[in-house]
């Protein structure tokens, strides 16, 4: 962990900081495997696709209430002052913290959080259960809401925000909020890329008795799996991980029937996608000859009758004036309707997990005692895909929160600057993204509000809604209509033009069911199935579990409107934003430095446009709008006073000001610890020293001509009396 002395490790404290010394920094630093930087109060991390041992016991002992500038730049620092900040042991008295991790898949974000929770955790001095229980929870919901994909063989899928509370300087509770778990990955994975870890691991990790008990076959088998399984070493490490995810489960305080019931209700999602359709000669939909066993092996995985399952593929019943109306689907809709009752599964699955993970952490201490808080947040970073979807949609409204949140932080970090060191404020403008989160959620004709008025006429299809955006937003300077007959539109993001397909969006923010699923699974037979769908769904898309039985709450349920996927997205980020503007944040910015996951491989084009997707150019505009050059006193004095050929002249203040007073600059500023120049003021300095270079030059020039004639008229002086003195001796 040794410095280079000329690979600084703060950025910010660059005399001069635009793209080309940035990238030039963190290149060098990176062929070091120096791979965190620091920009201020944000560290920048680079993916080293490779082992260091900068994680050992040993290193995280030193990051334990150290400075900042004693210890080179690490993500341990980062856990280490949001901890002491929350604390009140830094400059401002004790206050929430939190952590923003951001980055594109594959960056890193998903080990910076555990190696943030992994040091907080030694900072309390963990040993007892609840901090064990604590460390466990990543794993676990890993397992459930990771993939393999193109870009990261360990994808999350979905968004977290972990708020660690304490009591003093004790860690008290946990509680884990999720948010858009890309349930589509059930039923469809693209091209090289697999589904949910857990599958994996549960048909690698099961014994063969188990299996028979869960009705689990061969793993090529299933449809949902596309037919493929890993080689014998993958299918090694998926032991392992099955083995930790049962021990995380059991860790955190899973009940063993709890888990029987979660690995049969998995092995039903897989059976259910083999489930296939014909039509008979009388054009009545039924499952096909060779898919009976598989509907079968469903009911019996989600402890419901075959007969009212295979009804609920094949029909929609519902009740006109007291009289039931029966429609069968066509084979599209028998497909739809069985791919939606697999994700819809696996969600609640997945928000069961985090609901029992919450309730078990829960702080066990009075409601009345008021706890402190640091909260980590790990979200999808920017994406812009061949094809965009719904999902891009809502990933990318949530980055241009965050990209306002921090933008905003970073000119509050400017302003506390200037305040400190005694400079008048100037107002400096930035990037401001507001107008592109006021074309996403202004009511009422915001995209995601007209997407829900969309949504609730059954009639209305995908092109629809994108004729009614081209139709409000076709002169926003934030929209683009394209002329095309599917239904796609454009959105200029703050980080860069983005093409959005519609197909698909009504029905994924409607996120409905067949009509009869919830009330067939919440009589099955398979308790925790019955307990997933008896639950509701809050606000914010939390599942809220709650005993089957209870039918008043059931009536309750019935007669409040379901809230569409956006509605719940667009609560779950206002109430996640204002968490984070109450809190002290911390960012680190994750950098992918090549797309082959590689090591010692660094693509400088890829490394800057994510600098450019994490705002951190806008850093760099504003900082040069204002005064982006901070020489201190030392700096500028051992550079500069060459201006007063006074080479002997004390490296204070007051030399700087003699110097500065000698030269025509205006504009400038004095701080108590250095001194504020606009970006132009370097130009005008390297100017004067390069007029007092060119006078140097000139008497230089004169100087050797005048020494060089004393010496000719010296030599002539010596020749002509060495000639006199040959002379006289000839005379002689």
């Amino acid at each position: 962990m040794m410095m280079e002395e000329n690979l600084p490790e703060d950025l910010a404290n660059l005399s001069e900081l635009d793209e080309k010394s940035l990238l030039e920094v963190l290149t060098g630093r990176f062929t070091q495997n120096l791979i965190y930087t620091y920009i201020g109060d944000i560290l920048v991390a680079i993916n080293p696709f490779k082992y260091l041992s900068i994680y050992e016991k040993g290193v995280s002992e030193q990051y334990k209430c150290h400075e900042k500038k004693s210890l080179p730049p690490h993500i341990f620092a980062v856990a280490d002052r949001a901890y002491q900040s929350m604390l009140g042991r830094l400059a401002t008295g004790p206050k929430n913290q939190c952590i923003v991790i951001s980055g594109e898949s594959g960056a890193g974000k998903t080990e910076s959080t555990k190696l943030l929770l992994r040091h907080i955790m030694e900072l309390c001095k963990a040993n007892s259960q609840l901090e064990q229980q604590i460390l466990q929870v990543n794993p676990l919901l890993e397992a459930f809401g990771n993939a393999q994909t193109v870009m990261n063989d360990n994808s999350s899928r979905f968004g977290k925000y972990i708020q660690l509370r304490f009591l003093n300087s004790s860690v008290k509770g946990a509680k884990i909020n999720e948010y858009l778990l890309e349930k589509s990955r059930v039923v469809h994975q693209d091209e090289g890329e697999q589904n949910f870890h857990i599958f994996y691991f549960m048909l690698a990790g099961i014994s063969i008795e188990d299996k028979e008990i869960y009705g689990l076959l061969d793993p090529t088998h299933y449809r949902y799996l596309n037919g493929r399984f890993g080689q014998e070493d993958a299918v090694q490490t998926w032991r392992v991980k099955y083995a930790e995810v049962c021990n995380a489960m059991d860790m955190v305080g899973f009940e063993e029937q709890e888990k029987v019931d979660m690995m049969t209700i998995l092995a039903g999602i897989l059976s259910l996608g083999n489930i296939t359709f014909e039509t008979t000669d009388s054009d009545v939909l039924k499952v096909s000859e060779t898919s009976r066993g598989w509907l079968k092996a469903t009911a019996g995985q989600f402890g419901v009758q075959e007969e009212d399952l295979l009804k609920s593929l094949t029909c929609t019943t519902s009740v006109t004036r007291g009289e039931a109306i029966q429609r069968l689907h066509n084979q599209q809709q028998a497909e739809d309707a069985r791919d939606s009752i697999a994700k819809v599964a696996y969600g609640r699955v997945f928000g069961w997990i985090v609901s029992k993970v919450n309730e078990l952490l829960a702080p066990k201490v009075d409601c009345d005692v008021e706890l402190n808080e640091i909260g980590i947040l790990d979200i999808f970073g920017f994406e812009n895909f061949t094809v965009n979807r719904f999902e891009q949609l809502c990933i990318n409204l949530a980055n241009e929160q965050l990209q306002f949140f921090f933008n905003h932080h970073i000119f509050l970090m400017e302003q506390k600057e200037y305040k400190e060191e005694g400079i008048t404020w100037e107002t400096i403008t930035y990037k401001d993204n507001k107008p592109i989160l006021d074309l996403f959620l202004t009511k009422p004709i915001g995209i995601l509000s007209l997407l829900d008025e969309q949504s609730a006429f059954p009639q209305a299809t995908d092109r629809d809604f994108v004729d009614k955006l081209n139709s409000k937003f076709k002169t926003a300077p934030n929209f683009e209509v394209v002329r095309n007959h599917t239904p796609l539109f454009t959105i200029v993001h703050y980080a860069g033009k983005v093409q959005y397909n519609a197909s698909g969006f009504l029905e994924k923010n409607r996120d409905t069911i067949p009509a009869n699923i919830r009330q067939l699974f919440i009589n099955s037979v398979t308790p925790l199935l019955s307990v997933l769908f008896a639950a509701t769904i809050s606000r914010t898309g939390t599942l809220m579990p709650r005993k089957a039985k209870l039918q008043v709450a059931e009536d309750n349920f019935n007669s409040t409107r379901k809230q569409s996927v956006g509605a719940q997205f667009k609560h779950s980020l206002a109430v996640l934003m204002e968490k984070m503007f109450a809190a002290g944040p911390h960012f680190v910015r994750c950098i992918k430095p090549n797309r082959s996951k590689q090591p010692d491989q660094l693509d400088s084009k890829l490394v800057m446009d994510q600098l450019r997707y994490n705002g951190l150019m806008e850093t760099i505009r504003i900082r040069r709008d204002g005064f982006s050059w901070r020489p201190t006193f030392t700096e500028f004095a051992e550079r500069y006073n060459i201006l007063l050929l006074k080479p002997d002249l004390p490296l204070d203040k007051s030399s700087c000001m003699s110097i500065l007073n000698s030269t025509e600059l205006s504009g400038w500023k004095c701080g108590s610890s250095r001194l504020f120049f606009k970006y132009w003021h370097q130009e005008e300095l390297a100017r004067l020293l390069e007029r007092l270079g060119r006078a140097a030059v000139v008497i230089q020039k004169n100087y050797r001509a005048r020494v060089c004639r004393r010496k000719y008229l010296a030599l002539l002086a010596e020749f002509r009396r060495q000639q006199a003195g040959s002379a006289g001796e000839r005379g002689a």
